[in-house]
């Protein structure tokens, strides 16, 4: 029962707080999405190619050579020497392994031909270069 003296106040309905739950929910929808991009190697900057095509293989295994000749093997640093046989060991018995060498374009084509030599040493691994479509 209401008493004669309180003034009719209007019903609000406050919809901050449901803006904020929504912007709280769309912001983690965002970030969870940005780490559904799967990157094998580490980012650099490949170079074109007209004839690029992509390459179906059960294993994959990433060799990436930074701008500044740094070698990295599926994003763990190494070097040129040890290379063959940690992908010997990341192959093991897997008949079917594909080795992409993922360099910048602005590595020297010496420094490639190294690592390339370095993959061929290992039975069983299939050499593949990473470009982009033109």
């Amino acid at each position: 029962m209401r008493l004669p003296d309180e003034p009719d106040i209007p019903v609000q309905i406050n919809i901050v707080p449901m803006i904020d739950v929504i912007f709280a929910i769309l912001t983690f929808f965002i970030m969870s999405t940005l780490f559904l991009t799967r990157s094998e190697g580490l980012p650099v900057n490949l170079p074109k190619a007209a004839t690029a095509n992509q390459q179906q293989v059960a294993t994959k295994i990433t060799v990436t050579v930074d701008p500044q000749g740094q070698v990295s093997l599926n994003r763990k640093p190494t070097t040129i020497d040890a290379l063959s046989e940690e992908v010997r060991i990341l192959v093991g018995s897997n008949a079917e392994a594909l080795v992409i060498i993922n360099a910048d374009e602005k590595v020297e084509h010496g420094q490639i031909v190294k690592v390339m030599d370095q993959v061929r040493q290992v039975k069983g691994a299939k050499l593949a270069i990473a470009t982009q479509r033109q």
